[in-house]
């Protein structure tokens, strides 16, 4: 696989409107996604990991978020700028993304079929009616759905949680995507499908090429599926490193508590474990 890098996050700041004016919620965000590797965006809850990737898709909520300044080049495009038809042929297309829960992201009253065959109208004009239900069923078939035939006449309700993920990734994947943001897609479901489904996401990556951004707060998780980490904590990059280096030397204070409270490492005396007030992290430097 190349190791060249089809997104580049470069200084990137969020604004969201309040009762109480605006509020910075991204500050300076930077960091690189190559092609064929899988970045974690790892933190705890509300640290601004969702955001990032919304603001990736161009998702803000509108009027209330909006990227007040950076860049996020993808392929030397920014797409910060890009107008907004193109920006919405693109989502979908050659960036797309896996939510967190796959029962509000589908539609409740439309079957399986069609709402994978809508993506393809959208995305992939050429292909006729029949072309597409064969592409559906195929990608039914790559992710491994049973019955799929079956569950393409079906809706969201009649499959079960790790099916209907399943469902979001054929989805994600119908058009071949360069990027796939996954946020925090197996925090829903139980362990055997979690480890299922992320099997699922390394294969369809092994077999694209694609680049993935993993978003979680799990670093079992990261652990087990990234190659990159991006340590994120109130709005900032606190550190970036490869997976090895993150976990045998982690440089930045923040890193080293989230890896100290991971289950498997309490053999740790406890004075090891950093345990200080979260706010004393803003005073240490972020690595490069």
């Amino acid at each position: 696989m190349t190791q060249d890098v089809i997104l580049s996050v470069k200084d990137l700041t969020v604004n969201f409107t309040t009762d109480d004016g605006p509020r910075e919620v991204l500050h300076g965000v930077s960091f690189e996604v190559k092609a064929g590797r899988t970045l974690g965006l790892v933190g705890e809850s509300g640290s601004g990991k969702s955001v990032t990737a919304m603001s990736i898709m161009g998702l803000l909520p509108k009027p209330y978020g909006q990227v007040t300044g950076g860049e996020i080049l993808y392929r030397g495009t920014d797409l910060v700028t890009l107008p907004a038809k193109e920006r919405y042929a693109m989502r979908g297309n050659r960036i797309s993304i896996i939510f967190q829960d796959p029962m509000t992201a589908l539609n409740p009253v439309h079957t399986i079929g069609r709402q994978i065959n809508e993506v393809l109208m959208l995305h992939r004009p050429e292909l006729d009616k029949k072309a597409r239900y064969a592409f559906a069923l195929d990608m039914m078939n790559k992710v491994k759905i049973p019955l799929p035939e079956k569950r393409l006449n079906e809706y969201p309700h009649n499959l079960s949680g790790g099916m209907r993920q399943r469902v979001m990734i054929a989805m994600a994947l119908a058009c071949k995507p360069d990027i796939l943001i996954c946020d925090e897609p197996t925090t829903a479901l139980d362990v055997t499908v979690q480890a299922s489904i992320l099997d699922l996401i390394n294969e369809l990556q092994e077999e694209t090429g694609m680049a993935v951004i993993f978003i979680t707060h799990d670093l079992g998780v990261v652990a087990e599926v990234c190659d990159d980490v991006a340590v994120m904590y109130d709005g900032q990059i606190r550190e970036r490193a490869d997976i090895f280096t993150l976990f045998d030397n982690p440089a930045h204070p923040y890193t080293k508590r989230l890896l100290g409270l991971m289950p498997g490492r309490t053999h740790q005396p406890k004075q090891m474990i950093d345990i200080r007030p979260l706010e004393e992290f803003d005073a240490a430097p972020s690595s490069p």
